[in-house]
């Protein structure tokens, strides 16, 4: 019984170092977001730092700012949906497939 309980704990430990590296190459990665059929671009990092907005300048318009503006959203959303998936893959294939959604904010 007590080796079982060994066996387990040096599983959670590889399972805990595991996921820790992943996290860590994750910040490292970037996602780019678009919107207006890529009129906007929003390159950020899996953590939430965003790195850059890129604006074409064909519609940069004070007349039309509400435009751009909806634009921008969009990119972000975008670029932050992206950035959920990448992790969520990324971390289910760290965990062997275990669902780690019960554990948000402890890993």
């Amino acid at each position: 019984m007590m080796n079982n309980m060994q066996q387990i704990f040096k599983q959670a430990q590889k399972l805990q170092e595991k996921l820790e590296k992943t996290q860590k190459e994750l910040e490292a990665k970037e996602v780019i977001g678009t919107s207006g059929a890529g009129l906007v671009n929003i390159t950020m990092t899996l953590n939430g730092v965003v790195k850059s907005v890129k604006i074409d300048k064909t519609i940069i318009n004070s007349d039309e700012s509400e435009i751009l503006e909806d634009l921008v959203v969009a990119a972000f959303n975008d670029t932050k949906s992206k950035a959920d998936k990448m992790i969520a893959e990324e971390m289910g294939e760290a965990s062997g497939g275990i669902d780690l959604s019960q554990f948000k904010g402890l890993i």
